[in-house]
């Protein structure tokens, strides 16, 4: 999976994630994870937030890749990833940077537009993906951001990679949002807003996702995440739901 110029101008929709190796990711989820089934369990949250990509992308003006990190970690991604989904090594030591030259890398390559999405929301609603390309496909430009639950944003799509958005924002704060929405007023670039949503990071919010994907109770339009449902079956069936989800052990999954 490699990298190369785009012959016809489309949206990149482009998954900002770390190589899914054991004691690398999904760190604040050991415990209750062990290293090896939070790296499992990122591998299933690519799965399904490419899968979900690539079903957007067949309808609209968009193409799917990941942009990762580490350099030299390419294999990580091998029989993950959807075939047609492109590697892009992230550039920079803040996630600013690293933001803002993908952004930049993708426009260069020839791409209409740019969205940046965390890998860590498998049940992502597809309209959320879709009106972010209907939005960056109207005239003008704005930055389109999609609000996390915990003060920053799961996406953020540009036109053009504006650097003043990224500098000075105090990272993985509550702040980076505000912070993030004050940098485009100061360069006169009007802010669309999506639905906000949640990363899955803790133990708070792996609760949460299960009460999606087991309980009849998941948030509107959630994307049904089957490889992340099937791997944490898997994990209830052999030691039961309080091993993982103690918030909402008891109960019987569907």
């Amino acid at each position: 999976m490699t990298h190369v110029p785009i012959s016809t101008p489309v949206c990149a929709l482009g998954l900002m994630a770390k190589a899914p190796l054991a004691g690398e990711v999904k760190t604040r989820l050991v415990p209750p994870l062990t290293p090896a089934e939070a790296a499992q369990l990122n591998i299933c949250f690519l799965r399904d937030m490419a899968a979900n990509i690539e079903t957007v992308s067949e309808t609209a003006a968009a193409s799917g890749l990941v942009v990762y990190t580490p350099a030299g970690a390419e294999s990580a991604f091998d029989r993950v990833l959807p075939t047609g989904f492109k590697l892009l090594v992230q550039r920079g030591t803040s996630l600013g940077e690293r933001l803002c030259n993908a952004t930049d890398d993708l426009l260069r390559q020839g791409h209409s537009a740019v969205c940046l999405i965390n890998s860590d929301s498998p049940t992502l609603p597809q309209s959320f993906l879709i009106r972010a390309l209907e939005l960056l496909a109207a005239g003008g430009d704005r930055v389109v951001l999609g609000a996390a639950e915990d003060g920053g944003y799961y996406l953020i799509g540009l036109k053009h990679a504006h650097k003043h958005l990224f500098d000075g924002i105090a990272w993985s704060t509550p702040d980076v949002l505000a912070r993030t929405k004050q940098r485009a007023a100061e360069i006169g670039l009007p802010v669309a807003m999506l639905p906000a949503w949640y990363d899955v990071d803790d133990a708070e919010t792996l609760n949460r996702l299960c009460d999606d994907l087991f309980f009849g109770t998941p948030s509107d339009g959630a994307y049904p995440a089957p490889h992340t449902r099937a791997f944490l079956e898997s994990v209830i069936k052999a030691e039961g739901l309080a091993r993982i989800c103690p918030k909402v052990s008891g109960r019987q999954t569907t």
